[in-house]
């Protein structure tokens, strides 16, 4: 018995049988994408990763193209900013830092704080990589057409707004 199945046998009771089983066949086929999109995307950013330092785990790239979009950044805006501890910013931070992609820069107006800024390297480097799958996305997107590009972006605004 597969999820689908499961959903239909426990809502058979109280839901009309045709419309709600195809309803939740359509919703099973969309969990199957978001699976089979996050294991890509999982892959990708290992790759990304890799191609930024040989050592460079999938977080650590993602604190770090964080910091270049971001700018200079404390630590505890970034921890809230990527929803994680302020330990698991600092210990990536300073794996960052040993790889020399960020340094930290004193706030001048709390000698007490620092902000966490990415070298020059870390930018080219990051830009170079995004700049490369950015040319990726767009040669597949512009096969579709410029119709469906645009519903798959209503779809997705749709569900970003389902999943607040």
């Amino acid at each position: 018995m597969d999820n689908t199945d499961r959903v239909a046998a426990g809502s058979a009771a109280t839901l009309p049988v045709d419309s709600e089983q195809a309803s939740d066949a359509a919703i099973s086929d969309v969990e199957e994408q978001f699976t089979r999109l996050f294991n890509q995307v999982g892959t990708a950013m290992r790759d990304r990763a890799e191609r930024i330092h040989p050592d460079l785990q999938p977080g650590g790239y993602k604190l770090l193209t964080t910091i270049v979009r971001s700018g200079p950044i404390h630590a505890g805006a970034l921890a809230a900013m990527l929803y994680t501890d302020k330990s698991v910013i600092s210990r990536q931070v300073k794996l960052l830092e040993d790889m020399g992609f960020v340094e930290r820069k004193t706030d001048p107006e709390d000698r007490r704080a620092s902000f966490i800024a990415a070298t020059p390297e870390a930018v080219e480097k990051v830009n170079e990589v995004r700049a490369a799958d950015q040319a990726t996305l767009y040669r597949g997107l512009r096969r579709w057409g410029e119709e469906d590009v645009r519903r798959l972006a209503g779809l997705l605004a749709r569900l970003n707004e389902v999943a607040r």
